[in-house]
């Protein structure tokens, strides 16, 4: 189950956001027993790049095969 401070990765783009599957964010908070998480995604000068609201079958742990990958974006707002 996934918990607050848990890094996870998107499985689906987040339409109309700019999140793509494969980003990486920090779960902030957990709504309804797991149901959806509020995660937030990082731009890798640590600024914080969006705040969203996110359902869980659109999110997985981190697992240790992971890889970091930079791709450029427009941030929200």
């Amino acid at each position: 189950m996934l918990e607050e401070h848990d890094r996870i990765v998107l499985t689906e783009d987040l339409p109309p956001s700019f999140l793509k599957a494969g980003d990486v964010g920090t779960i902030v908070h957990v709504h309804g027993r797991g149901a959806a998480f509020e995660v937030e995604f990082l731009a890798l000068d640590g600024d914080t790049a969006a705040v969203e609201t996110v359902p869980a079958p659109k999110l997985r742990p981190v697992a240790v095969t992971d890889l970091t990958h930079a791709r450029a974006t427009e941030r929200a707002g």
